[in-house]
């Protein structure tokens, strides 16, 4: 199953025609990216399980009247941004420090397993690390921080960004630009 080689747009049309397999494969390639997605945009592991969960149950509502007009991921990621902003909307648009609340939303369910040899001030050096780069993702302006993780969690290119985001590519270009310049300078002393 994890091997399947099908592009995510057949594998969406064979669920769309009745292939249980397929969605599952679906399910396995993008779980990651698009947790993490929704985790380093609210800050809460219960959260972005609920969002995570929500997104693919609209995917799997959507899937009799499917049609490849646009890549499955800039449809999905789509879905997952609408959704996203429905939960600011509940919620006041209050984005949640995941530090500041001690939830750091690591349950290891996504996360690569750690080498055996790995020592513990490696292991601790990583974990600064990783809440250096989410206080450092937290920072940054919400457009921002948007634009970078659907390039780096999703994979996402310019342009699909632009469609989802509704605005041009040059203004996504810009926002990557200056995401990436912020997130280098708070992280600089990690080089």
């Amino acid at each position: 199953m994890e091997n399947d080689l099908r592009s995510d747009e057949a594998l969406m049309l064979a669920y769309r025609d009745g292939d249980g397999t397929a969605f599952e494969v679906l399910y396995a390639r993008w779980r990651g990216p698009l947790y993490r997605y929704f985790l380093r945009q609210c800050g809460h592991a219960g959260q972005a399980d609920e969002l995570f969960q929500d997104v693919f149950m609209r995917v799997m509502g959507a899937a009799a009247n499917y049609e490849p007009t646009a890549k499955f991921t800039t449809w999905l990621f789509r879905i997952a941004r609408n959704r996203l902003i429905d939960h600011w909307r509940k919620l006041g648009r209050e984005p949640v420090d995941p530090l500041a609340s001690g939830e750091d939303g690591d349950d290891g369910e996504f996360d690569p397993p750690a080498a055996e040899s790995a020592a513990p001030d490696r292991q601790a050096e990583q974990r600064e690390l990783g809440a250096a780069l989410m206080a450092a993702l937290n920072e940054l302006p919400e457009v921002q921080r948007e634009a970078f993780l659907l390039a780096e969690e999703g994979g996402l290119t310019l342009d699909e960004i632009a469609s989802i985001s509704g605005v041009g590519r040059e203004t996504i270009k810009s926002r990557l630009r200056y995401a990436t310049a912020r997130l280098r300078r708070k992280l600089e002393s990690w080089r």
